[in-house]
């Protein structure tokens, strides 16, 4: 067996990194009926994605987990551990790495929310692979411009899960540019939950309502911290899209106004979708309400300016978050 060099450490036996999901978006559609497909993202601290990196060939498997808070909910799907698709996952993941010039790895992640959600799953692995394979081989974390291109390299799309402020942007994800640096949102309590089928983002999709006539109220009410005038400008977001793309026979707008919420949010590519109170507010049997309209995996959570850093993914005591959000930890070497 080969010894390390003097005075150079040996490499980790696996690094630990995680990156935070969203609950789909503020808004998201065309900027001009023939401008790029922007949107602003709705961080969800509470859905902490972790991906744990080992020495060896590319290979890749995930575990779901129920979401926060919904693990004795009536219902409750049991954590589930399967393999990735090898067609789908390697060649994402081989393109991530060789664009960070890092060598390849075995992954395995850990989600409280699966693929196909809306809720940012993509990015974040991406993100949280990229940070754990180079803590891994011992190089310097990338920063969020390398981090950007890369996913774009990979994808063709991101969302902007690894800037510090997420919701403050408004992301072209499909060129992985920041159009614009807006005012964070306001503290918003979330309910919500997946209704409808699992749908994966097209980066080559850009059937999308234009929403130009929303970044100015959104600009101005984010200022304001007007957390009701944005919740409108969400709902007027996920109804056009809803009206454009379907799926037909969504109830989330009917639940937002018989819950009293200040308007609804959804993921306009997935079935993630949730209702907007200020913290607090949530009225009591809003989740029984969710689950009986269809609603799965059901969970709350806050947003916006003082939501705070990321959750701990669920996992072992030694998988719990550094001081740093998102950063990566490195496991005992070999």
């Amino acid at each position: 067996m080969s010894q390390p060099e003097p005075g150079v450490p040996p490499a980790p036996a696996r690094a630990v990194a995680r990156a935070p999901g969203h609950w789909g978006e503020w808004m998201q559609g065309r900027i001009g009926e023939n401008g790029p497909v922007a949107l602003i993202t709705l961080p969800c601290p509470a859905l902490s994605l972790s991906a744990e990196a080992r020495p060896g060939p590319l290979s890749a498997a995930v575990e779901i987990a129920a979401p926060p808070g919904d693990a004795s909910a009536p219902g409750a799907p049991p954590a589930v551990f399967v393999p990735m698709q090898a067609g789908e996952a390697a060649p994402v993941l081989r393109a991530l790495l060789s664009a960070l010039s890092l060598p390849e790895a075995s992954f395995r992640f850990r989600a409280p929310m699966p693929p196909g959600a809306g809720a940012g799953f993509s990015t974040a692995a991406l993100v949280a692979a990229a940070r754990a394979a180079a803590a891994l081989h011992g190089r310097e974390a990338p920063g969020p411009g390398a981090l950007a291109a890369a996913c774009l390299a990979a994808e063709g799309a991101s969302d902007p899960l690894w800037a510090p402020a997420p919701d403050a942007l408004l992301w072209a994800s499909r060129k992985a540019q920041a159009l614009e640096v807006l005012p964070p949102p306001p503290p918003a309590e979330i309910i919500g939950g997946l209704w409808g089928a699992p749908e994966a983002t097209n980066p080559a999709d850009d059937r999308f309502p234009d929403i130009s006539d929303l970044v100015g109220p959104w600009r101005a009410a984010a200022g304001a911290g007007d957390l009701p005038a944005l919740a409108r400008l969400a709902a007027a977001s996920a109804d056009r899209c809803t009206a454009l793309r379907g799926p037909s026979g969504d109830p989330t707008a009917d639940l937002a106004r018989a819950l009293g919420a200040l308007g609804h949010a959804r993921a306009h590519t997935g079935p993630a979708r949730g209702l907007v109170f200020a913290p607090g507010t949530v009225p009591d049997g809003a989740g029984d309400a969710l689950r009986a309209a269809g609603f799965e995996r059901v969970f709350r959570f806050t947003s916006g300016s003082a939501a705070g850093r990321p959750a701990a993914p669920m996992g072992d005591a030694d998988d719990a978050p550094d001081d740093a959000p998102g950063a990566a930890t490195p496991g005992p070497r070999a």
